[in-house]
């Protein structure tokens, strides 16, 4: 059976935050997900997910400065230290919060740079080296580049071929089906053949990113598939509601 956790980052913006949880909850939501969570405590999420009986199914480890274009750390050597130090940051809401996965952005980098692929290879290791004990999967994500120009990790196939190469039993795969149509297409074969290394699974239309259900694909073929596949966790709803989240909501029933 397929599971959803609301993306708070993109759904509910009509509430502050911190108030997206309970409406979440509300709504029907088990578990959510989000970008960033450093504006708040660590506690005061933690607090927030137990009140609301809600599972933590994601967030991203710290970008660097957000609204300066920085998108990860990960793949620029200048950066190693202070990429370390979010490591530890992250880790710290993963403890107050639960939550067994952590996102690690590459960052804004050449791909065919040597030195920019060693500095994430090497950015790859001590994250997984530090989050294993504590039973946490630290997942890479292929982001397409008309969202996200010049991001380092761009490409399924070499993220498929990183995790074979580092072998880290905690370095997973986070398939966002969005962004592997926008990509390379092949929606189906490629689930299925990177189905052993998926972690996590996100999902928004193609290509306006708003509900599932309202754009080229077959969102819902793809959702029967991966059920039956038989993935086990949950699918982050990462989509920009087109009219407002609650009214946009209907679609969850034909899941």
């Amino acid at each position: 059976m397929i599971r959803l956790a609301a993306n708070l980052s993109m759904m509910f913006n009509e509430w502050s935050f911190m108030d997206r949880f309970q409406v979440a909850a509300d709504a029907g939501f088990e578990a959510v997900e989000y970008l960033f969570p450093y504006e708040h405590s660590a506690e005061a999420i933690g607090a927030m997910l137990h009140k609301n009986g809600l599972a933590q199914a994601l967030f991203n480890l710290p970008p660097g400065d957000w609204v300066a274009g920085d998108r990860g750390m990960a793949a620029i050597p200048a950066r190693s230290d202070e990429f370390r130090a979010s490591v530890a940051l992250a880790l710290r809401y993963a403890a107050a919060t639960g939550v067994k996965r952590l996102h690690m952005m590459s960052g804004i980098a050449d791909r065919k740079a040597p030195d920019a692929r060693s500095a994430y290879a090497d950015a790859l290791r001590f994250a997984c080296d530090q989050a294993g004990p504590q039973g946490i999967d630290i997942l890479i994500e292929p982001i397409n580049q008309r969202d996200m120009p010049g991001y380092f990790l761009n490409d399924f196939n070499l993220a498929a071929e990183l995790i074979g190469e580092l072998r880290r039993p905690n370095l997973r795969l986070q398939f966002d089906i969005y962004h592997r149509q926008i990509m390379h297409g092949d929606v189906l074969i490629g689930m299925k053949s990177l189905f052993p290394l998926i972690g996590h699974v996100q999902i928004a239309a193609v290509p306006t990113r708003h509900e599932p259900g309202s754009g080229e694909l077959d969102d819902f073929r793809v959702l029967r598939e991966l059920d039956g596949l038989g993935y086990a966790g949950f699918v982050g709803c990462e989509y920009r509601p087109a009219a407002g989240t609650l009214a946009g909501l209907g679609w969850r029933a034909r899941v």
